[in-house]
């Protein structure tokens, strides 16, 4: 099963926005789409996170600022280029079990992400908080949906039945091993599974679960000549993607039972009932 997703015409877009800055001097591009009309229940990016700093302020003083430093110190030291190919190959098998989408879901209520300085809820509701807020701006691209909701499965790699791996070879920020590290990835200075379970997801979600960490490209422009032409186009997507991947997180916990219907029924439409992990 193929499906396609209609990429808006850049040049359209482009008269788009010159009409609607004149009349109301913002901007309306994110990502190269255009931005959802904002209305009294769409998505309010916060300006500062559950800890009352900036987004992503690696530097801050704050009760996660240690924990999230030494993190990125020893993924570093440790995310060697043999290793992820150890990782690769281990983890490529997908013979670890079997188990449905929700039931991953699940799992994470046990996952706390040491690389995060915005959130120290349990993973669950980073998921369900993410898929809400694009929810309520893009309600009829269920796949967008869904996507947040999977975008962090990988997660489960921490717990003792995927082998309990250590959080820095599991969470934190991407970058490419095998060339030089670009300045902009998180403290440079340390530094001196979908496609086989059949899922109809289209690529470009497939391309945000993969690269939705990557910082240093999405948000720095680093890295941009390891692209190729539908990198390009799938990036679009990314950004509008990493607005609720990030701003979303909060304290206000969502009601777990009453979206689980709702998300059920869009992994019953894209993922087999159990997938191999």
């Amino acid at each position: 099963m193929t499906i396609i997703i209609e990429q808006p015409s850049l040049e359209t877009q482009s008269e788009e926005r010159n009409v609607h800055a004149e009349e109301t001097n913002e901007l309306v591009l994110d990502g190269g789409f255009l931005l959802p009309q904002h209305s009294q229940d769409g998505f309010d990016a916060p300006d500062i996170n559950s800890f009352g700093k900036a987004f992503r302020n690696y530097d801050a003083e704050s009760e996660r600022q240690k924990t999230v430093e030494e993190f990125y110190k020893k993924q570093h030291i440790n995310q060697t280029y043999d290793f992820v190919k150890r990782m690769r190959e281990e983890y490529g098998k997908l013979d670890k079990t079997e188990m449905g989408i929700w039931e991953c879901c699940e799992l994470l209520n046990e996952v706390v992400d040491d690389s995060d300085p915005d959130l120290d809820e349990p993973q669950i509701q980073h998921l369900l908080q993410s898929a809400e807020a694009i929810r309520k701006d893009y309600p009829n691209e269920d796949w967008l949906h869904l996507t947040a909701l999977i975008h962090d499965l990988g997660k489960i790699l921490l717990l003792p039945s995927f082998g309990e791996l250590p959080q820095w070879a599991v969470v934190g920020d991407t970058f490419p091993l095998g060339c030089g590290f670009d300045e902009s990835n998180v403290h440079h200075k340390y530094f001196k599974v979908a496609k086989e379970n059949g899922c109809t997801l289209p690529k470009a979600a497939l391309f945000i679960i993969r690269y939705h960490s990557f910082y240093p490209l999405h948000r720095e422009g680093a890295y941009t000549h390891l692209m190729n032409e539908e990198d390009v186009e799938n990036l679009k997507w990314l950004k509008i993607f990493n607005k609720y991947d990030l701003y979303s997180k909060s304290k206000v916990r969502v009601d777990v039972e009453k979206v689980k219907p709702y998300y059920i029924s869009l992994i019953d439409k894209y993922f087999p009932a159990k997938l191999r992990w």
